[in-house]
């Protein structure tokens, strides 16, 4: 039973939300990003191959999409409090246990299986949910701001997190991440209520004449997850976003996330300098993100992939024919970070306009399923490729040319939802 609890700020408590909850995203996009800056330490203190860690990852990166629908039913169905809770304590003891690995598998369990589980209930289906549900106006606007999560995340964590690795070593990586998790977990009790009504507030810039959040789904979770997906699946509009989010993941968290820094190594770059240039791309892909944002309120989202897309394609061909300077990987830095996710709040607008407002968290967490699949692939394919071909050559110019393709299949993308709600509300007695 919710005891309801004034808290002070009035309708703008709405945005005490989203700063805890942009806290979390932060910290899992550390943690999502820390397979990256273990993957030369892990190597040269076990000996383990580029492919074996890359395919830690990539289990990671997998199921951090695929948890996602079923994240969003279970905060519709048990709360966003307690699933938030249950997956900073999974997470903060996955990245605890993993200082005593010793062998391929516990690192598979450990940096790919619990960690892919965690972060995959704190990921962008908990910004939808979240924003869906506190806000009313202003919708792309918070969900650019709390999608810059991750590039904040990245900010904060990459550097000293390769600076950590480099002089103290890949333990004290492992378990300041642990403690970052378990930092949040009385956070998030304290400040996050289930919904505004707990706490006598309608969501923010709601009108007098608004109906309050819609009831929660009703019958089996995994029945209503999985028949989701189904009857999305028989929209054209589903396939062409879970294609370009594919695309998406496929060119960020799967290549540049986990191979950027290796690459660079291949060219000389020290670890830490490398770190820093993608913590570069993680400053303008906070200012991007939340323009991006600002843009989706106010210019078709389907131009804005486009666009996005199509730049993305050609920045990743022209990078592995660079000279490595300094002045041409600032320049990728700058390009690449103001469009590094840019596309997750028209994406999630073309989502919430195709299904409707009540089945979009669940069809999203879908959508990001494939772009966590996509990037699953670039990771695996990426390390297998290195290690046949002596190069990262041939998987920039494949991601280059998906993102090229994505751009156009943006475009094809229909808005108006004209459907039943994909899921059965439970009505109140």
């Amino acid at each position: 039973m919710t005891i309801p609890r004034s808290r002070p700020f009035g309708q703008n408590y709405a945005f005490v939300v989203v700063a805890v909850v942009f806290l979390a995203l932060l910290v899992s996009a550390g943690m999502r990003a820390t397979p990256g800056v273990l993957m030369l330490p892990l190597g040269r203190a076990f000996g383990w191959s580029r492919d074996s860690i890359s395919t830690a990852a990539a289990v990671g990166i997998l199921l951090y999409g695929l948890v996602g629908p079923f994240a969003a039913a279970l905060m519709q169905r048990f709360g966003i409090r307690r699933v938030l809770l249950g997956a900073l304590s999974m997470m903060a003891l996955a990245a605890a246990g993993s200082a005593a690995m010793t062998r391929p598998w516990q690192l598979l369990l450990s940096w790919g299986v619990l960690s892919g589980t965690g972060t995959g209930c704190v990921a962008v289906v908990l910004g939808a949910t979240v924003v869906g549900r506190w806000f009313s106006s202003h919708r792309g606007l918070m969900m650019g701001l709390l999608t810059a999560s991750t590039a904040t995340g990245t900010l904060i964590f990459l550097p000293g997190l390769a600076a950590i690795a480099e002089y103290a070593g890949w333990h004290t990586v492992v378990l300041t991440i642990a403690a970052c998790c378990a930092a949040l977990v009385p956070l998030v009790l304290w400040l996050l209520p289930e919904r505004p009504a707990d706490i006598g507030l309608t969501r923010y810039g709601a009108g007098p004449d608004e109906p309050a959040d819609a009831g929660a789904p009703g019958g089996n979770l995994l029945a209503l997850t999985l028949g989701t997906l189904r009857r999305a699946s028989r929209r054209g509009a589903f396939w062409y976003l879970f294609a370009t989010f594919f695309v998406c993941g496929f060119t960020t968290n799967g290549l540049i996330g986990t191979h950027f820094i290796a690459l660079c190594g291949d060219h000389g770059i020290p670890e830490v300098r490398a770190a820093g240039l993608l913590a570069m791309m993680g400053i303008f892909d906070l200012f991007g993100t939340t323009a991006s944002g600002w843009l989706t309120d106010r210019v078709d989202p389907r131009k804005l992939l486009f666009a996005y897309y199509g730049l993305r394609g050609l920045s990743l061909i022209y990078l592995p024919y660079s000279d490595f300077s300094l002045y041409s990987l600032s320049l990728f830095g700058v390009f690449y970070g103001l469009d590094w996710i840019a596309t997750v709040p028209p994406t999630l607008r073309l989502t919430t306009d195709a299904f409707g407002e009540r089945d979009a968290p669940v069809v999203f967490g879908w959508v990001v399923a494939g772009h966590q699949v996509g990037a699953a692939v670039a990771a695996f394919m990426a390390g297998v490729l290195r290690v046949q071909l002596g190069s990262y050559l041939a998987p920039f110019v494949i991601a280059g040319a998906t993102g090229v393709v994505a751009a156009f299949l943006a475009l094809r993308i229909r808005r108006r939802h004209d459907g039943a709600p994909l899921i059965p509300v439970v009505e109140a007695a």
